[in-house]
């Protein structure tokens, strides 16, 4: 395969039908082109009009000899023909009218006026020896006049609107009908060629614009307007040459197809086996003309019948106005080329394989395409990538060419099984719309359940559980489970599968078992509580602080003593759980709180004391033996100090301690004479403890009591230090006591003084004021009388006779 061949630009067929049969007998001289019809000339003199697929529809017998050129105007109702004999006839297809002449020459050319269906355009001409132009007269009388003589025969002419090109043997001229002045003259390039050899061609691609080839050499001519100041005697218009290049090979024809060139060329070559030159297939280029040259597109050689006893002169090229299709005849053949659609660049892909491309282009174009559908493209890519063992790639793209064809889906997965490839297409099967037959689903899974455990453990994870029969999947792993009885990958999956069946019991059983991450998930999820109730130590084993806190959240569905007796027989997780409950709250546990200090003292010392102090429920006497037991001593002392011994506990503190600084702390926190006493006493012959209670006693004892007690000649590590504590914290109390008597002093005047302020004010009497006593209005009802009234700080008001004491004020 070349992977750099360009794709062609036409496709060709055959004119065949009537075609065929025509030149099976006879062969082609010239041919004209209509967008409704074709028209035929043969050697042997006959004209035969053809539908587009080549099918005969009308035959002229016009001459015995050859048929040089038919001409039609633009409606196709007239048409004109000459004949090698000299004749020439003009007449309607689909009239009367009719015109006929006889030359003494072969007449080469014959050109109707293009609107010749309109009355004052009755115009032809003809060219052998001279350029005849015919206009239709009074009378209907047809009068020549001669456009052009003297320079051999008239090889070519083309009429367009109102210009004629004609083609001699000495160049190419242009006229123009309205001013009847010759516009141009283009000599030709190459004169050593035979004219009739290589004859001219001539096309005009718009009303304005003449392509000449000749020889090898191309020119492409722009007729212009002259300016007026330009004029003098000169036509009003001129031709411009706007491109020019030539070809490789010699050109039998030309036809415009956008801004390029359709060219057929006449090729010549020498052959291997005689080294003498012969005649080659023909070629058809599409060429882009460039100011000095060209840039070939594409092209393509054609084989047509007998190519190798053709000539030049023996091809022509015509075209059709607006469909793009050229039409190549030679003697024995008449050649379609029509540009590609995209069913043809289809064709050309698919041929190529390059199935993702065609692929693509379907899928643009699939409004427009004819010829391929895009799921049977589709198909073929699957195919071809399952021939190239690119099962992956082949498996994804089926979800994009199946689509929601159930049908096609099941098949491709049948096929994949043939060829053992059903793992590479399980990533990709539906899943919802559409679902699958559950067989479908099934027979992938039995495929990996032999072969692949974790590939399974995948499916069963991702595939939705209504895809397939979830009772044959589940004994399918029971079976393999016997064989290999603690493989985690299956235990796994069977709980998964177990889940979906909703059998959550022994789903919970297994993820237990392998001590799951998902097994407090799972009984969340589907309120498993009642199913935990006899696998609480298994929950615990797994993960206590989980468990713990999934039991202390849902107390209402498995109670505190239920908990507690499923731990009977695991006091370390029992003392878990109950530290717990005890945290979250001092008193839900009480009725264990005794158990607890047992625990505590097995399991968590660090907490005893915490639980000690913080519990209102433990029997103190209970947790004392315990800790005696122990031999704990800070709880022990704890346990005294709270029982009211707290000398027994200062005592254990000095003696199994030796801590001053505990002691002196736990004297501090009980605050009793006694206490500091037997604290004294003991320390007494022991000189860091003096040291310690020098340092810490200055503010709750008289340190004087125990400087007496110092036998002299005892040695007190920093003695001086100590003492000179004392004195500082002595000073210091005085200090604090006199700044304390100074911001009392201080204090007391200034409330004093707002008292003062307060009762020197005044007091609102008004009418609304009542005495306390008899309740009547405090102020006369005669403003002129004298009365006494009695008004007190706190608001109280009397009239003064009404006081129970007559001097009170």
């Amino acid at each position: 395969e070349d992977e750099s061949e360009e794709e062609p630009k036409l496709k060709y067929e055959r004119l065949s039908n009537g075609v065929t049969e025509i030149l099976q007998k006879d062969a082609a001289s010239c041919m004209t082109v209509h967008e409704k019809f074709l028209a035929l000339g043969t050697h042997y003199g006959k004209v035969y009009l053809l539908d587009v697929q080549g099918n005969i529809t009308q035959k002229f017998d016009v001459s015995p000899v050859k048929i040089n050129q038919i001409s039609l105007d633009e409606s196709g109702e007239h048409m004109g023909v000459c004949s090698e004999d000299g004749k020439v006839q003009v007449f309607g297809l689909y009239s009367a009218e009719e015109y006929h002449e006889t030359f003494d020459c072969p007449i080469k050319i014959v050109a109707v006026h293009p609107q010749f269906v309109r009355s004052h355009f009755k115009q032809f001409v003809t060219g052998g020896k001279k350029l005849l132009l015919y206009e239709r007269g009074w009378m209907n009388r047809w009068k020549p006049s001669v456009l052009h003589e003297g320079e051999g025969n008239i090889r070519n002419v083309k009429w367009r609107g109102h210009l004629i090109a004609w083609a001699n043997n000495m160049g190419v001229k242009i006229l123009d009908m309205i001013s009847k002045q010759r516009i141009t003259n283009v000599p030709r390039d190459d004169i050593s060629l035979r004219p009739d050899m290589y004859p001219c061609s001539l096309c005009w691609k718009d009303n304005l614009t003449l392509i000449i080839g000749w020889g090898n050499s191309v020119k492409i001519c722009s007729v212009k307007e002259r300016h007026a100041s330009e004029m003098r005697d000169l036509p009003n218009r001129y031709v411009e040459i706007v491109f020019q290049f030539e070809t490789e090979f010699h050109i039998s024809g030309l036809a415009p197809l956008c801004d390029q060139l359709v060219v057929l060329s006449y090729v010549k070559e020498i052959s291997e086996k005689t080294e003498v030159e012969c005649c080659a297939r023909p070629r058809l280029d599409i060429v882009q003309p460039l100011p000095e040259s060209c840039e070939e597109i594409s092209s393509d050689a054609l084989t047509v019948r007998g190519f190798q006893e053709n000539e030049c002169r023996d091809y022509h090229l015509e075209y059709s106005e607006g469909e793009s299709l050229f039409y190549i005849i030679s003697p024995r053949d008449v050649v379609v080329a029509k540009e590609r659609d995209q069913d043809d660049h289809i064709d050309w892909l698919l041929e190529k394989k390059k199935y993702e491309e065609a692929l693509m282009a379907a899928e643009i174009s699939q409004k427009t395409i004819k010829k391929h559908k895009i799921l049977d493209i589709g198909l073929a890519y699957i195919n071809h990538l399952v021939e190239k063992g690119e099962y992956d790639l082949a498996a994804r793209k089926c979800q994009k060419i199946l689509g929601k064809n159930t049908d096609l889906w099941e098949f491709e997965v049948y096929k994949f099984k043939e060829i053992g490839q059903l793992k590479a297409i399980s990533r990709y099967l539906p899943r919802r719309d559409p679902v699958l037959k559950p067989l479908i689903y099934e027979m992938v899974l039995h495929e990996f359940l032999e072969s692949d455990y974790e590939g399974f453990a995948t499916l069963i994870k991702e595939w939705p559980g209504d895809l397939y029969n979830n009772t044959i999947i589940v004994q399918a792993v029971v079976d393999h489970l016997k064989k290999d009885p603690q493989n985690r990958t299956l235990l796994r999956t069977l709980a998964e599968l177990y889940t979906y069946d909703q059998r959550y019991g022994r789903a919970l059983e297994i993820y237990l078992t392998l001590r799951h991450k998902d097994v407090f998930q799972l009984i969340h999820k589907h309120n498993l509580f009642s199913s935990i109730r006899d696998k609480i130590v298994l929950l615990m084993d797994f993960d206590a602080e989980k468990a713990v806190d999934m039991l202390l959240d849902n107390e209402d569905k498995i109670s505190i003593d239920r908990v507690v007796e499923e731990l009977e027989n695991r006091p370390e997780l029992q003392h878990v759980y109950l530290h717990k409950l005890f945290k979250r709250d001092h008193h839900k546990g009480q009725r264990y709180h005794e158990k607890q200090i047992s625990l505590y003292a097995e399991y968590d010392r660090p907490n005893l004391l915490p639980f000690l102090r913080d519990s209102t429920h433990c029997p103190l006497e209970k947790a004392l033996e315990i800790c005696q037991q122990r031999n704990f001593v800070e709880e022990t002392v704890y346990l005294l100090s709270r029982m009211g011994n707290s000398r027994s506990a200062l005592k254990m503190i000095m003696e199994e301690l030796h801590d001053v600084d505990k002691a002196i702390e736990f004297a501090k926190e009980q605050d009793d004479g006694e206490l500091w006493e037997d604290l004294i006493l003991y320390s007494i012959d022991k000189p860091p403890f003096i040291t310690g209670l020098l340092n810490n006693i200055g503010t709750h004892v008289d340190p004087i009591l125990l400087i007496h007690r110092i036998k002299e000649g005892m040695e007190i590590p920093n003695l001086r230090d100590s003492l000179v504590k004392i004195l500082q914290d002595y000073n210091l109390q005085i200090l604090l006591r006199e700044g304390c008597k100074k911001i009392l002093v201080a204090d007391s005047l200034s409330l004093l003084k707002k008292m003062h302020r307060t009762q020197m004010k005044g007091v609102l009497v008004d009418e609304e004021s009542i005495c306390e006593s008899c309740l009547s209005p405090i102020l006369p009802s005669d403003a002129a009388k004298s009365f006494s009234v009695v008004v007190f700080h706190c608001r109280h008001m009397f009239h003064k006779e009404c006081l129970p004491v007559s001097n009170t004020v």
